[in-house]
C-alpha cells in the first residue's frame, strides 16, 4: 500500500485540495489480516508462551477490549459479552462476506461464511459443533450462523420462504427445550442437531433437526431459582382469557405445583410478548389452527396434572393404595384430553402386569401413584417435545429429490461439572457424549493437518497427545461399560436399586486406570474422604467428575406403567393418541422397551457417524462469569472451562507440527516491503519471491518448509519477526511518503503564493489607474461647476435688474391709481351722507306723528272702559237692590259657597284634561289658577305622584322588587358616602356572574357547596405579606362566606356570617373593601380579609342584606379613607391615596411597611 501511496502523490497535479490525498489514504487503509492492529493475539497457535495462564490472559485482555472472538486454528473460541455488540450488523456481514478466513480480526462470520463458501465451492459437506457449559452463549452462536447464512445465501420468494422456516423454528423449540437456570435465563435443556439442505447454487432447500435428551425431568421439578419450561409461564402471561378458559387455566402461577414460584419473573423477559411470537413462528413453521390448539391442550394438561394429590387408604386385605383427593382436576384435565375419567382414575391407582398370557393387577400406594403421576407428566411433554420436532421436519424438509448439500449445526450441552457430588445420570450422560465430541475433534483435527500435509507435499510427523478413547470404552463397552451394567443392571430379576449397581461397577471397573471408587478392590482410595461412598468418580479428559449414583436406575428405566400409556391411546384428542401408539391393545408388545441410557448411546453413535461424513468446524463457548454481568471476567470461572474443553491440547496439537501456514501470493504481498528484489513488484511466480524474500532475511531452513501452494512457518517466533521487520519497514515507507507529501505541499503552497502575487499585482495596478482617472474626472467636474455658477450667477443678476425694474413702474402706476380710487371715494361717501341725514330726519318726523296718534287713541279707549265700569257697578247696584228683599240673611255665605263649588269644579274639571303623564320622573305639573287652591293643588301633586308610582310599582316581578330593594339599600348606605356609588346605578345587581350551576368547569365547586349562592364573582384577594393580588372565587350563600381557588375550584376558606363583624371601604372611585372577622373565630387565624372587587356597591349590600337577615344584626359598613386591618398578629393601617397610576386608571395596592399598606388611587 506504501508503493500506492507513492505513485498516487507522483501523479497528482499541482493545485488538487489537500483533502483529496487524505480521502484517498482513507479509503486504502483496509485491513488485510489478522496480524493488522491485533489486541493481544488473534489466534492461539502463535502465542508465546503457551501455558494455561498466557491463554488465560490473552483472552482476558481481548474480552476487555470487546473482542470476543479467538481462533485456535480454524476453531472459534466465542466468550459470552453477556451485552449487544454492534459487531453482527448487515454491514459487518457484507465485510466478512467471501473474504479469506484470516483476511479479517477473529469473527463466528468468518467460520460461517468459509463453512458456506466450502459447502457451495468446493462440494463438501460441513458441520459446525458448538460446545460449552450453561450460558457460555450456544444457542445465540447457533443463531448468529444460520443468520448470517440466510443473509448471504441467494434470493427470492421461495428461498426467502426456506430461510424464514428456518429461522422461526428457533423460537418454537426455544419455547417449549429452554428454561431458566441458575448459569442462563435462556438455557436449552435439549441437545440439538440440524442439517441445512442447499441446492447446487448454494441456495437453501430444506433442513432437518434432530434432537437429543430432553431434561423431562424439569417438568415435574425444578431446583430451587430455576423455572420449567418457557412455555408454561408464556401461556399463562400471553394468552387471552378466553383462550385460558378453554384451556381450564387460570393466570396465577402459584396455582400449579409444576411451576416454581421463586423465580417465575424474570428480569428483561416478557412472557406475553414472547407468547405471541411464538404464536407467530408456529403460524410461519406450517402449524395449522388445529395443530397449534392441540399442542396448547397438552401443555395445559401436563400442566394441571401436578395439581392432582393423592391419599392413603387400606382395603381389607391389608394393602395400601391411594385414592384422588379432589377429583375436579381430574376432570378439567378428562375433558381436556377426551379421555374417560374412570380410566384415568384406575390408571393412576392400578399397575397391570402381563406375563405371556397371564395378567396381574395390583395397587398403588400414594408414592407409587405420585411416581406414575409425575412419570405420565414427564412422558406426555417428551413425547409432545419429539412430536413438534417431527411436525417442524416435515415443514422444513426439501421438497425435491435432487442431490443436496448439507451444512450441519450442533448445538448441544457443554461438559458439566457440579460441586458438591450433585453430578447425577444427566450430567452423565451429557460428559459421555462430550467425551465422544472431544474424540472426534482430535481424530478430525489431526485428520485434517494430516491431510493438508499430504495435500502440500509436506512430510508428516507423528503427533503425540492424549486419546480418550479409553475413557470412551469406559463408559460404552458392549460388555464392561458403564452404560451396558446399568442396562443389565435394570434388566435383571430381584431386587434392584442404586447401590447394588454400585457395588457392580466395583466388581468390573475397579482396575480401570480413569474409575474411582470408595468401595472398589482399589486400596488407594480406600482413605479417601472426599470421595463418599454412594459415590464414583470418572477422571473424563477435561478433569475427574464424581457422580452420585442415587437416581441412576430409575431414569435409566423411565419407565411408563402400560395402564397409564392405554389410557393415553383411548384418549379421542388426536395428538394425544398419536403419542402413545404402544398403548393400541392390537399392537400390544410386551417386550421391555429400550433405557434411557442405550437409546442416547444409540443417538450419539448415529450422530458421530455423521459427523464423520461432514467437514468439521468448532465454536467453542465460554461464560466469563456466573453473574451473567457484562465487563466481568472470572479467571478461575475461564481457566476450569479451558481445562474441560481442552483447548490447550488444541493448540498443541495444532502446533505440534507448523504453527502457521500461508498462501504464496498473500505471504508475499504482506512482507515484499522487506526486499528490494521483490519491491515495489515482483514480476515471477509467487513462490519464487517467497524463497527469495526468505532467502534475502536469512530465516534458518528448519524454521520454514515450501507446500505446493503455500509456506509453512514452525515457530510462532518466526513470524513475529517477519510482523516487526514489516512494522519498521512501514515506518520507513511512512517516513518517505511524509516526505514527499510535505515537498508536494510547499511546491503547491509556493506556486499558489506566485499565482496569487500576480493576481494582486494585477488587481492593484488597476485599483491605481482607477483612482488616478476618479481624481481627474472629479477635477473637471469641479471647474465646470465654478464656470457654470459664475455664468449663472451673472445671468441672474441681470433678471434682477430687470425685475426691479419692472417693479418700480408698477409701483408708480398702483399709487397713482390709488390716489384717484381715493379722490372718488370720498366723493361718493359725501354724497352719502348727505342722503343719510335727509333720511334720518324723516324717520324721526314719522315717528313723532305715530306716538302722538297712539297716545291719543290710548286716552279715548281709557275713557270708554272707565264709562263701561260705571254702567257695569251701576247695573249691579240696581240688582241688588232689587233681589235684596228675596234673601234671608246667609245668601252671602251660601253666595260664595256655590261660587266657591263652580271654581273648584271648574278646577278639576280643567285638571282632567292638563294630567301629566304617569312616568314617576316626569315633574311637570299644571299652574295653579286659583291662590286660594295652593295647599289642595300641591297635596293633589303629592297624591298624583304616590298613585302613580304605585301603579307603576304593580308592573314589577318579585325578582324586579327584590333588586330595586336592593338598589334602595344601597342608596341609604352609599349615597354621597362613596364616590364609586353613581356609577353602580344604571347597574343591574345580577349576583351569579360566573353561572357556577351551567359551567361544566366548577362542577367540583357546585358539588362541594349545598346552598343557594346568592353571589358569585371572581375578585381579587390582597397578599398580606406584600399587597400583591391574587384571583378567587367570591362566593355568598345564607350561611357562609367562601373563597375558592379559580382554577380548581378548590375551596380555600369558609367564613360563618356570624363570624363577619365589619366591612370597610374608602369613600374614593376604587374597588378594595375590608371582610373583618370577629376575633377569636375558627375563620380568624390568618386575620381579616381585603378585597378588590369590580362589584363593590352590589357585593357590600347584598352581604349587608343576607346578614341582617340571619343575624338580625346590622352589620357594620364604615367609609374611611384610612382603616385599621387585622393580619394574624398585626394591625396594619390601610391607606387611600390620590397618584398618577403606570397602568392606566386600575388602583395599585403596595405594602410600604410592616404597618402600612398604601392603596393608590387614580
Amino acid at each position: 500500500m506504501s508503493l500506492q501511496y507513492i505513485q498516487m502523490l507522483a501523479t497528482w497535479k499541482d493545485g488538487e485540495l489537500e483533502d483529496t490525498f487524505w480521502e484517498e489514504m482513507a479509503k486504502m487503509e483496509v485491513k488485510t489480516s489478522l496480524l493488522d492492529d491485533m489486541i493481544g493475539v488473534g489466534d492461539m497457535v502463535l502465542l508465546e508462551p503457551l501455558n494455561e495462564d498466557s491463554f488465560i490472559n490473552n483472552l482476558k485482555k481481548r474480552f476487555d477490549h470487546n473482542e470476543v472472538y479467538t481462533y485456535i486454528g480454524s476453531v472459534v473460541i466465542s466468550i459470552n459479552p453477556y451485552r449487544p455488540l454492534p459487531i453482527y450488523t448487515p454491514e459487518k456481514v457484507e465485510e466478512y462476506r467471501n473474504r479469506n478466513f484470516y483476511e479479517l480480526s477473529p469473527h463466528i462470520f468468518a467460520l460461517s461464511d468459509e463453512a458456506y463458501r466450502s459447502l457451495r465451492d468446493q462440494d463438501k459437506d460441513q458441520c459446525i459443533l458448538i460446545t460449552g457449559e450453561s450460558g457460555a452463549g450456544k444457542t445465540e452462536a447457533s443463531k448468529l450462523v444460520m443468520s448470517y447464512v440466510a443473509a448471504v445465501c441467494g434470493k427470492g420468494a421461495e428461498v426467502n420462504q426456506v430461510k424464514e422456516q428456518l429461522l422461526q423454528s428457533n423460537p418454537v423449540l426455544e419455547a417449549f427445550g429452554n428454561a431458566k437456570t441458575v448459569r442462563n435465563d435462556n438455557s436449552s435443556r435439549f441437545g440439538k442437531y440440524m442439517d441445512i439442505e442447499f441446492d447446487f447454487k448454494g441456495d437453501p432447500l430444506g433442513g432437518v433437526i434432530s434432537n437429543y435428551l430432553l431434561e423431562k425431568s424439569r417438568v415435574v421439578k425444578q431446583p430451587r431459582g430455576e423455572r420449567n419450561f418457557h412455555i408454561f409461564y408464556q401461556i399463562l402471561s400471553g394468552a387471552s382469557e378466553d383462550f385460558l378458559c378453554k384451556l381450564k387455566l387460570e393466570r396465577d402461577f402459584s396455582r400449579y405445583n409444576y411451576l416454581g414460584l421463586d423465580s417465575a419473573k424474570v428480569n428483561g423477559v416478557d412472557d406475553a410478548v414472547n407468547f405471541r411470537t411464538v404464536r407467530n413462528a408456529m403460524q410461519i413453521v406450517g402449524f395449522m389452527d388445529h395443530e397449534t390448539q392441540s399442542v396448547f391442550e397438552v401443555v395445559a394438561a401436563v400442566l394441571k396434572l401436578g395439581n392432582i394429590e393423592f391419599k392413603p387408604e387400606s382395603r381389607v386385605n391389608g394393602l395400601d393404595e391411594s385414592k384422588i383427593k379432589d377429583k375436579n382436576e381430574l376432570k378439567e384435565i378428562c375433558e381436556l384430553t377426551g379421555i374417560d375419567q374412570s380410566v384415568l382414575e384406575r390408571a393412576f391407582s392400578f399397575r397391570t402386569v402381563e406375563a405371556k398370557q397371564e395378567k396381574v393387577s395390583t395397587t398403588l400406594n400414594v408414592a407409587q401413584a405420585y411416581y406414575a403421576r409425575d412419570a405420565l407428566a414427564k412422558n406426555l411433554y417428551s413425547r409432545l417435545f419429539s412430536w413438534l420436532v417431527t411436525r417442524i421436519n416435515e415443514s422444513i424438509k426439501a421438497q425435491t429429490k435432487v442431490r443436496k448439500k448439507v451444512m450441519g449445526v450442533l448445538d448441544i450441552y457443554g461438559f458439566e461439572i457440579f460441586e458438591n457430588a450433585d453430578n447425577s445420570f444427566e450430567q452423565f450422560i451429557i460428559n459421555y457424549c462430550n467425551e465422544k465430541l472431544q474424540q472426534i475433534f482430535i481424530e478430525l483435527t489431526l485428520k485434517e493437518e494430516q491431510e493438508e500435509y499430504i495435500r502440500e507435499g509436506i512430510e508428516w510427523t507423528h503427533i503425540e497427545y492424549f486419546n480418550n478413547a479409553i475413557i470412551c470404552d469406559l463408559i460404552e463397552n458392549n460388555q464392561t461399560g458403564i452404560l451396558a451394567m446399568l442396562d443389565e443392571e435394570c434388566l435383571r430379576p430381584g431386587t434392584v436399586t442404586d447401590d447394588t449397581f454400585l457395588e457392580k461397577l466395583n466388581q468390573v471397573c475397579a482396575t480401570h486406570q480413569h474409575f474411582e471408587s470408595r468401595m472398589s478392590k482399589c486400596s488407594r482410595f480406600l482413605n479417601d474422604t472426599t470421595l463418599p461412598h454412594s459415590c464414583f468418580r470418572i477422571q473424563h479428559y477435561a478433569g475427574k467428575v464424581m457422580y452420585q449414583v442415587e437416581g441412576f436406575v430409575d431414569k435409566n428405566n423411565d419407565l411408563l406403567y402400560r395402564d397409564l400409556s392405554q389410557a393415553m391411546w383411548k384418549a379421542s384428542h388426536s395428538l394425544i393418541k398419536a403419542l402413545f401408539p404402544e398403548g393400541n391393545p392390537a399392537k400390544i408388545n410386551l417386550k421391555r422397551p429400550p433405557t434411557a441410557g442405550s437409546q442416547f448411546k444409540a443417538s450419539v453413535a448415529t450422530l458421530m457417524k455423521n459427523l464423520q461424513t461432514k467437514n468439521p468446524n468448532y465454536i467453542r463457548c465460554i461464560k466469563p462469569n456466573d453473574k451473567k454481568a457484562a465487563h466481568i471476567f472470572n479467571d478461575a470461572l475461564v481457566c476450569h472451562q479451558i481445562r474441560y474443553l481442552g483447548l490447550l491440547e488444541n493448540v498443541r496439537v495444532r502446533r505440534a507440527g507448523y504453527a502457521f501456514r500461508q498462501a504464496y501470493e498473500p505471504c508475499l504481498e504482506r512482507y515484499k516491503m522487506l526486499c528490494k528484489q521483490t519491491w515495489p513488484h515482483w514480476r515471477g511466480p509467487a513462490r519464487a519471491g517467497v524463497e527469495v524474500l526468505f532467502n534475502e532475511l536469512e530465516i534458518p531452513e528448519e524454521e520454514f518448509s515450501f507446500g505446493r501452494s503455500k509456506i509453512f512457518i514452525r515457530n510462532p517466533r518466526t513470524l513475529f519477526k517477519l510482523e516487526d521487520l514489516r512494522k519498521q519497514r512501514l515506518e520507513d515507507l511512512a517516513t518517505l511518503i511524509e516526505k514527499i507529501y510535505r515537498g508536494w505541499k510547499c511546491r503547491t503552497r509556493f506556486l499558489l503564493m506566485k499565482k496569487s502575487q500576480i493576481v494582486i499585482a494585477a488587481w492593484f495596478r488597476r485599483y491605481s489607474q482607477q483612482k488616478k482617472y476618479q481624481k481627474i474626472k472629479s477635477s473637471a467636474i469641479i471647474v465646470q461647476s465654478y464656470i457654470r455658477g459664475w455664468k449663472a450667477r451673472k445671468l441672474l443678476r441681470e433678471l434682477k435688474h430687470q425685475k426691479r425694474c419692472n417693479e418700480a413702474a408698477t409701483i408708480i402706476a398702483a399709487y397713482w391709481h390709488g390716489t384717484q380710487a381715493r379722490r372718488e371715494l370720498r366723493r361718493l361717501k359725501e354724497e352719502a351722507r348727505n342722503k343719510h341725514a335727509i333720511a334720518v330726519i324723516w324717520a324721526y318726523w314719522l315717528g313723532y306723528k305715530a306716538r302722538r296718534e297712539l297716545k291719543r287713541l290710548k286716552e279715548e279707549a281709557r275713557r270708554k272702559h272707565a264709562v263701561a265700569v260705571i254702567w257695569a257697578y251701576w247695573l249691579g247696584l240696581k240688582v241688588r237692590r232689587e233681589y235684596r228683599k228675596f234673601f234671608r240673611a246667609n245668601a252671602g255665605r251660601k253666595i260664595y259657597e256655590f261660587t266657591l263649588q263652580r271654581l273648584i269644579q271648574k278646577y278639576f274639571l280643567e285638571m282632567k284634561n292638563k294630567m301629566p303623564s304617569l312616568s314617576p320622573i316626569d315633574k311637570n305639573w299644571p299652574a295653579r289658577p286659583y291662590l286660594f287652591l295652593d295647599s289642595t293643588h300641591k297635596e293633589l301633586k303629592r297624591i298624583f305622584h304616590l298613585w302613580r308610582c304605585k301603579k307603576y310599582r304593580d308592573q314589577f316581578t318579585d325578582q324586579q322588587k327584590l333588586i330595586y330593594e336592593e338598589k334602595l339599600e344601597a342608596s341609604e348606605l352609599f349615597k354621597d358616602k362613596k364616590a364609586l356609588y353613581p356609577a353602580s346605578v344604571g347597574q343591574p345587581f345580577q349576583g351569579a356572574y360566573l353561572e357556577i350551576s351551567k359551567n361544566p368547569k366548577y362542577k367540583k365547586l357546585k358539588d362541594a357547596v349545598d346552598e343557594k349562592i346568592i353571589i358569585a364573582e371572581v375578585v381579587n384577594k390582597i397578599n398580606r405579606a406584600n399587597g400583591k393580588a391574587t384571583s378567587r372565587i367570591f362566593l355568598l350563600t345564607k350561611n357562609n362566606v367562601l373563597l375558592a381557588d379559580q382554577k380548581s375550584g378548590n375551596i380555600k376558606s369558609e367564613v360563618p356570617l356570624g363570624d363577619v363583624t365589619k366591612v370597610s371601604m374608602s369613600s374614593q372611585n376604587d374597588g378594595f373593601f375590608a371582610v373583618h372577622l370577629k376575633e377569636g373565630s375558627g375563620a380568624a387565624g390568618k386575620g381579616d380579609f381585603l378585597f378588590s372587587s369590580d362589584h363593590l356597591i352590589e357585593m357590600a349590600t347584598k352581604l349587608y342584606r343576607t346578614t341582617l337577615s340571619q343575624t338580625k344584626q346590622k352589620l357594620n359598613i364604615e367609609i374611611s379613607d384610612e382603616f385599621l386591618v387585622q393580619f394574624r398578629q398585626d394591625k396594619v393601617c390601610v391607606k387611600f391615596i390620590q397618584g398618577s397610576q403606570k397602568n392606566g386608571n386600575i388602583p395599585t395596592c403596595k405594602r410600604k411597611n410592616n404597618r402600612l399598606l398604601e392603596v393608590a388611587v387614580p
